[in-house]
């Protein structure tokens, strides 16, 4: 699958002029934030002078782009799956607004490639090779969790920059390995580990309300949280959960505590961001200065 994401530097990308209907030539300019994602990265799309009045709609990569308001410009945040092939991804705005033709923009974005390590693990034969009960269970419970990312809070929930989940200064480690366990390839390293000692508090890394709290075989005991726009962050592994579904939460706040549940060799938190679909890295996420 193809999915994208926005990552944040500080130059405005990109301006395009389009020939409208009925024949004008000005467009609201458009900004990629990066001009060239990698895999695995986020991106910040804006599209500036756009009334809070005008509604855009639009894809990347035939992902969709699902905007917000900000003042004088609207923005959307999509991701760039780490399974996604490099290449050119085209993109696509509409633009409807009360009294005024619709205005159609259009371009592509070339996504660069990304090195990722190799993890090789050893782990209990019955952590990898599942009896048919376990293996049925897994694949509902997977399928429960890709139904999640599909569902899409049109309101913005976050605010600001996202935050670390938990203390310390050591970067998570981890993101788009690839992994061989008891000497077979199995499914890319989809979020960031962080170790830290069974207990320690994991934080809401932002604003949201949280779409989950479940217990499965893979992740262990888990808390999502849907920050709107398609955005959630995903805490895996937990020993104790302290939130529950439906409740909104503010950056900062306790959403659990650090184990090893589930498939895991020690206690660390498992910290993902998914962009619908796409598998993002959270450490880009971290990274972009996002608007209050």
């Amino acid at each position: 699958m193809t999915g994208l994401r926005f990552v944040l530097p500080t130059a405005f990308s990109l301006a395009l002029l389009l020939c409208l209907p009925g024949g004008g030539l000005s467009a609201p300019p458009v900004a990629w934030r990066p001009t060239a994602p990698r895999v695995g990265d986020v991106v910040v799309v804006e599209v500036s002078a756009a009334s809070p009045l005008a509604t855009l709609t639009g894809t990347l990569g035939g992902a969709p782009l699902v905007f917000t308001s900000l003042g004088d410009r609207q923005i959307a945040v999509a991701g760039v799956d780490l399974d996604t092939r490099p290449g050119v991804r085209p993109w696509q705005i509409e633009i409807r607004q009360p009294g005024q033709n619709q205005r159609s923009l259009s371009g592509s974005l070339t996504v660069a490639a990304r090195s990722f390590s190799v993890q090789r693990l050893t782990l209990p034969k019955g952590m990898v090779e599942l009896d048919p009960e376990t293996e049925r269970r897994a694949l509902a419970e997977g399928d429960r969790l890709r139904a999640l990312y599909r569902t899409i809070t049109p309101e913005r929930l976050w605010r600001g920059r996202f935050t670390r989940p938990v203390g310390g200064e050591e970067p998570g480690s981890g993101f788009g390995a690839r992994r061989v366990i008891n000497g077979l390839p199995r499914a890319p390293h989809s979020g960031v580990d962080y170790s830290a000692p069974a207990g320690t508090p994991v934080l809401t890394a932002n604003a949201g309300r949280v779409a989950l709290v479940a217990e499965f075989f893979f992740p262990g005991r888990l808390a999502i949280v849907d920050h709107g726009l398609g955005l959630y962050t995903l805490y895996f592994h937990l020993d104790s959960v302290s939130v529950w579904e439906g409740q909104a939460v503010e950056r900062g706040d306790v959403i659990g505590t650090v184990g090893a549940t589930g498939r895991a060799t020690g206690p660390h938190l498992h910290f993902g961001a998914q962009i619908g679909e796409a598998r993002v890295d959270p450490e880009v996420l971290l990274a972009l200065d996002l608007p209050d």
